[in-house]
């Protein structure tokens, strides 16, 4: 499909077909089939582009400029000690040290701060399935079943059924965070924002036009860089995807393991320790990790399990993981085929999102989870247009875990690194990969509807991520201050 044909302003959406008289089971009988839960009723005569475009009376476009810190706003520090409660105590250092690095940093690592302050924000009521972490940073490569690389949102500890203005809101800030970073203007750091906004809506808009097959998988990676106007991104594109492609469990467990003999004379592999970032552990907390693979299996397509059952469970250790996860129990499993050639999975965490106690607020329901490595895997699947084919969910000692391939040619795009003339188009970029993902849960003409066709919306949210900028810059310095004046311990950045 040419994106650029549907890249234009055109109206979007149209008039169901009435059925042609005459023909098949009409012409026998007026008789209506039955409707059947789950699928639309045709047909109708709501319009969800009008619904849309209607929200705007009640919550008009440039209310999302808005921002103003509520009486009752946490500390941010006691924000950060909050979280650290419920992590292994031995791991907050780090996560305090990789959050105290930059203002970027300590947004990536306190998404229920910012969620707490969107909450009071102006809001229109859309849901989707959000990430609840969309920061720049959170978008990357990673391998499909086939060998192919697809670029995506690819964290999904904090996702919920939200606002999508939440998700868009803390992009656009986090590009205005990174481009500080790296010493771009103001100028230019409010242009990425607003661009990534722009294209949001941009394709928010195309996915309205589109039948509702093409509109699931549209904006095919190939196509992405012509469909945003990101050709400046073009060379790091070509370098992250490079390293990507070695990026694998061949290539970790090469580094990270040993040769070891059985005592029946066979070979094997382990980890080896390298420590704080990989760490052998006891052999009773490895039996619990290894043993809750076969929980695992049973979250799995039935058409996998074949493949899994080709591999020999070797061996397990500790790792730790980024910012925003620091202190979660994260474990590696090494798994060998019969030529010794590895897998490497990754059994994770998975702790209620921290976007959870701010939903009321907002005027969403809080989900009523029963596991929560199932909400991430869930939530993951429905925001992907592809994702890993063996991500699913475990419980290791009463708690929760997602299991996931590790390095399966994982790549990414560092925000903070970009040049002036790279950042926009980087913002573009991901801006048009959040609408997509949005769009698998949310009617895209509702969306599309409420945007609308002229920049006020890009406006209003490039001058929140400005204000909100600021504000994360301020909640930085009180954690560093916290830090020196020996209120709070920080390891270096590992």
């Amino acid at each position: 499909m040419d994106m650029a044909e549907l890249s234009g302003d055109e109206e979007f959406g149209g008039a169901v077909p009435e059925p042609r008289g005459g023909q098949g089971r009409d012409a026998v009988s007026d008789a209506r089939l039955p409707e059947v839960p789950g699928f639309a009723a045709w047909p109708t005569q709501e319009s969800p582009k009008r619904e849309g475009k209607a929200l705007r009376k009640r919550v008009a476009r440039s209310a999302h400029a808005h921002f103003e810190e509520g009486a009752g706003r946490p500390d941010p520090v006691a924000a950060v000690e909050e979280t650290n409660r419920s992590r292994l105590p031995e791991l907050a250092p780090i996560r305090v040290g990789r959050m105290a690095a930059s203002p970027f940093a300590f947004l990536r690592g306190s998404a229920g701060l910012m969620a707490y302050d969107l909450a009071r924000a102006p809001l229109t009521g859309i849901g989707a399935q959000i990430c609840g972490d969309a920061h720049a940073a959170n978008f990357g490569l990673y391998g499909d079943a086939r060998g192919g690389l697809i670029i995506d949102l690819n964290d999904f500890d904090e996702t919920v059924h939200g606002p999508w203005e939440w998700d868009l809101k803390r992009l656009a800030t986090s590009l205005v965070l990174a481009g500080r970073e790296a010493g771009a203007g103001e100028d230019v750091c409010a242009a990425a924002a607003r661009d990534a906004v722009g294209a949001y809506r941009r394709t928010m808009r195309l996915l309205a036009k589109l039948p509702a097959l093409d509109a699931w998988n549209a904006i095919a990676d190939e196509e992405l860089v012509s469909h945003t106007d990101a050709r400046d991104l073009l060379g790091t594109l070509e370098r992250v995807s490079e390293k990507a492609r070695h990026n694998t469990s061949a290539r970790f467990a090469a580094k990270s393991t040993e040769r070891i003999e059985s005592g029946d004379g066979s070979e094997g592999r382990r980890f080896v320790d390298a420590p704080p970032v990989l760490r052998r552990v006891p052999d009773a907390e490895a039996a619990a990790v290894a043993a809750s693979l076969g929980e695992y299996r049973e979250t799995l397509a039935e058409d996998r399990l074949p493949l899994l059952g080709r591999y020999a469970i070797q061996d397990v250790a500790f790792r730790v993981v980024g910012t925003g996860s620091v202190g979660l129990r994260s474990y590696v499993v090494l798994l060998l085929d019969h030529r010794g050639e590895p897998l490497v999975l990754q059994v994770k965490e998975a702790r209620p999102s921290a976007l959870l106690p701010h939903l009321p607020e907002a005027g969403f329901k809080a989900p009523d989870t029963a596991h929560e490595g199932r909400r991430v895997v869930f939530g993951q699947k429905r925001m992907q247009v592809v994702s890993d084919f063996l991500l699913g969910w475990t419980t290791v000692d009463g708690r929760p875990f997602q299991v996931r391939q590790f390095r399966n040619r994982k790549g990414s795009v560092d925000p903070a690194a970009l040049s002036p003339d790279q950042l926009d188009d980087y913002g573009r970029m991901t801006g048009a990969l959040l609408a997509r993902a949005h769009a698998h849960s949310a009617d895209p003409r509702l969306i599309a509807g409420y945007c609308g066709k002229n920049d006020e919306l890009d406006d209003a949210m490039a001058r929140f991520a400005t204000t909100y900028a600021d504000r994360t810059e301020a909640d930085h310095a009180l954690l560093v201050r916290a830090v020196k004046e020996g209120r709070m311990a920080a390891e270096e950045r590992v």
